[in-house]
């Protein structure tokens, strides 16, 4: 029997990189598993991966800022499975253009209501449940720029990566007494298709030294695996090899894509 048997979990973000390595871990763990994101086909696509696990596995297209998608996400996982044991607020974006200078007011607002705001709205959706139950596990997927703003990254994506962390933070002062434990991982540079929207994608060379999604996944499971008793609340975990990606900012700055453009 693997480690999350009888364990019905939530995986935002589940259509590509971490979250689908992450559905497809906990999958082969024992997990049943509600889905959620934007695009159908890629979901389909995990959940598929899923269910040759032998698991059940819901999809749910939709935006995590959205505060009727986290109500219906929700709903729907209770009513099929009857519980909500971990979720996982994976979902997150960036943008080209990521410096204070040039970051526009709509894309700042974009990665800060998908980043945060959507781990806030799906943590209220499931906190009346897992208090009913007297447990649960909720695991934020920060990053290695939620503990030091990161250049490459940008202001918004850190900015955002910084408050999950505090999230996290708040729903342990807030709610372990009542059996409910957080958790943020902050992973390094890891090998996703979200490393395409950088100005300077990385080299193939480069993101053979990195992080993988399985790696991330191992992380959310030993966290997700913990008995009732063990709250595991921050986990860093980088690649051995950390390269110098700041020299990619420097020649993105050098192209002059850092002039302050007002909205």
């Amino acid at each position: 029997m693997g480690s999350l048997q009888d364990s019905v979990v939530i995986v935002t973000g589940a259509g590509s990189g971490m979250g689908r390595a992450i559905a497809v871990g906990m999958a082969t763990e024992g997990a049943t598993l509600g889905l959620v994101a934007r695009t159908k086909e890629p979901l389909e696509e995990t959940a598929a991966l899923a269910r040759a696990k032998g698991v059940e596995a819901l999809v749910f297209p939709g935006d995590v800022s959205d505060a009727g998608c986290a109500k219906r996400v929700v709903a729907g996982v209770l009513e099929r499975f009857g519980k909500v044991d971990v979720l996982v607020n994976n979902a997150g974006t960036n943008t080209f253009h990521r410096n204070v200078s040039d970051t526009s007011i709509a894309d700042w607002r974009r990665v800060v209501e998908t980043n945060l705001t959507g781990a806030f709205l799906f943590t209220r959706q499931v906190l009346p449940i897992m208090r009913k139950a007297g447990k649960g596990q909720i695991i934020n997927i920060s990053s290695g720029a939620g503990l030091a703003p990161s250049a490459p990254s940008g202001v918004a994506y850190s900015a955002s990566k910084h408050a999950l962390q505090s999230l996290t933070g708040s729903i342990n002062l807030e709610e372990r007494r009542h059996g409910i434990k957080a958790c943020a991982i902050a992973p390094g540079e890891t090998a996703t298709p979200n490393l395409g929207l950088r100005p300077r994608p990385p080299a193939k060379a480069d993101l053979a030294k990195m992080l993988t999604p399985e790696d991330i996944a191992n992380a959310v499971i030993y966290v997700a695996s913990q008995p009732a008793h063990v709250s595991v609340e921050l986990v860093v975990i980088n690649p051995t090899v950390r390269r110098d990606y700041h020299a990619d900012f420097e020649r993105y700055v050098a192209e002059g894509h850092t002039d302050v453009t007002p909205d």
